[in-house]
């Protein structure tokens, strides 16, 4: 564990806070140890229903991994591969998460903190805040996955041209390259963000999840139902929740699920 990250949960919302604002809130190796296990923790809890991350201060959201640490977690070969596998593992924690996961974004969104952004499902940023993905200033080449996410979002060519010149964009361009989900002014960002963390923990934690787990299928290249994905749909109708939902629809009230 380390204070380099918080975790606070208020009803239904976990927030977990990236926590060196001093640095803006550069990812150090002690951060990219602890994530997996934090999200593992929220992720097994059943009292929480949706993940918001985002950055301590208000200059940055992430600046990037700790360049300070280069020389001595990444001066050989080996102790790169060991603080990249830290890294993969971390991103990977986020983006396996059961639970949504929404990145508020403020300020800087580089390079690291940009890794973890993509990582989570979506992404929530206000107008000031700048994005980049800098390996090529770095002599450094992005992961395959994390690459992927980059494709996925903003198509082929414009993730090459995103890897190749490590350009910092600007909030209103990338939410037009759909790098951000949605734009908000400063003021505006954390009332917007928990609010929709807010509606997502109204609703029946069933669907949301497995929404979530059919859309990752389709990411990876599914196309036609499988036996897995016929009896999650299926599976939904012998739900108590599927039950209330039909019977709050004709009663005309919201609905009160149950699952968690």
């Amino acid at each position: 564990m380390t204070d380099d990250l918080l975790v606070e949960t208020h009803g239904a919302i976990a927030t977990l806070t990236l926590n060196r604002a001093g640095s803006h809130n550069a990812i150090n190796i002690g951060m990219y140890q602890a994530l997996p296990d934090l999200v593992a923790g929220l992720d097994k809890d059943p009292e929480v229903k949706v993940i918001v991350v985002r950055g301590a201060g208000e200059r940055s959201f992430a600046s990037g991994a700790d360049i300070t640490e280069f020389e001595r977690e990444r001066g050989s070969a080996t102790a790169a591969r060991n603080y990249n596998e830290k890294v993969a593992a971390a991103e990977r924690a986020i983006e396996g998460s059961s639970k949504p996961t929404i990145a508020m974004i403020h300020g800087y969104c580089i390079g690291g903190g940009a890794g973890l952004a993509l990582a989570c499902d979506v992404r929530f940023a206000d107008t000031g805040a700048r994005f980049a993905i800098t390996p090529a200033k770095l002599g450094l080449v992005y992961s395959l996955e994390s690459t992927k996410r980059v494709v996925d979002l903003a198509g082929p060519s414009r993730a090459k041209w995103i890897l190749m010149s490590g350009q910092q964009i600007m909030a209103r361009r990338a939410y037009e390259l759909g790098l951000f989900d949605e734009l908000v002014e400063p003021e505006e960002l954390e009332t917007f963000t928990y609010d929709f963390a807010e509606v997502i923990t109204t609703r029946a934690q069933f669907s949301v999840r497995m929404g979530k787990e059919m859309v990752d299928r389709v990411v990876n290249g599914q196309v036609v139902d499988d036996e897995e994905s016929v009896e999650i749909r299926n599976s939904s109708f012998d739900t108590d929740d599927y039950a209330e939902g039909v019977r709050a629809f004709l009663a005309k009230r919201p609905p009160e699920f149950r699952w968690s």
